[in-house]
C-alpha cells in the first residue's frame, strides 16, 4: 500500500503548483476539490441529499450544479455551509481513499484546501502545508480569479490560519517567491520514496 501524503494550503498558497511538480516526478495526485465538484453532479446519493437540504434550485435542468444558487445559500451563513460540507466531504473523502488504495506508486498525493478543516488529514500518513505571506496570496488570487481583495479575504476567513495548520502539518513548503520550491519538493520526494521518516 503506498504511503499517503496530503498537501494543503490556504487559497493562493500555490499548493496546485507544488502538486504539479510531484506529478512530473511520476506521483499520482488526487485533487479533492475538483473531485468534490464532480461528485456533487454525479453521485446519486449526494445529489439527492443536496436537493433535499437546499431545494431543486441547487441544480440546473440539465443536472449540473447551480453554483451561484448554492453560493448564495451558504456564503454568509456558516451553519448552512457546514451542512453542505457535511454532505459533500464524506463522499469526497471516501472517493479519495478508494483512489489511493488503487494506486501503484511509492506514495500518493491528496491535494485538498480543507484537509485539516474536514478532518481528512487523519487518513494520511503525512501532511505537507504550502505557505506564502498573506499579501502574496491575496495578489495571486485577485490576478488569477479576477475578483476583489475583499472577496479573497472573505474566502481566506473561511479557512484556518496557517499558524493553526502548521501545528498539525508534518512538513512545510514555503512558496514566497524568494525560496525556490523545486528543491523543497525534491527533498520531500526523496524522503517519501525512502520512507525513512
Amino acid at each position: 500500500m503506498p504511503v499517503k501524503v496530503g498537501v494543503t494550503g490556504g487559497i493562493g498558497s500555490g499548493k496546485s503548483i507544488v502538486c504539479r511538480i510531484f506529478q512530473t516526478l511520476g506521483i499520482p495526485v488526487f485533487d479533492a476539490d475538483s473531485e468534490a465538484k464532480r461528485l456533487m453532479a454525479t453521485d446519486a446519493g449526494l445529489v439527492a441529499a443536496i436537493r433535499a437540504e437546499f431545494g431543486d434550485g441547487a441544480y440546473h435542468n440539465d443536472g449540473t450544479v447551480n453554483r451561484g444558487y448554492l453560493a448564495d445559500q451558504v456564503f454568509n451563513d456558516a451553519p448552512r455551509l457546514q451542512i453542505l460540507n457535511g454532505l459533500v466531504h464524506p463522499v469526497a473523502i471516501r472517493a479519495g481513499e478508494e483512489w489511493a488504495d488503487s494506486q501503484d506508486a511509492p506514495y500518493t498525493i491528496k491535494e485538498a484546501a480543507l484537509l485539516f478543516e474536514s478532518g481528512s488529514f487523519k487518513l494520511n500518513d503525512y501532511t505537507v502545508l504550502v505557505t506564502a505571506p498573506e499579501a502574496i496570496r491575496l495578489a495571486r488570487v485577485v490576478k488569477r480569479d479576477g475578483i476583489s481583495p475583499e472577496q479573497v479575504r472573505a474566502r481566506m476567513q473561511r479557512q484556518w490560519p496557517d499558524e493553526e495548520k502548521a501545528r498539525r502539518a508534518d512538513f512545510t513548503i514555503v512558496n514566497d517567491g524568494v525560496q525556490a520550491i523545486l528543491p523543497q519538493v525534491l527533498e520531500l520526494d526523496r524522503l517519501f520514496r525512502s520512507k525513512q521518516l
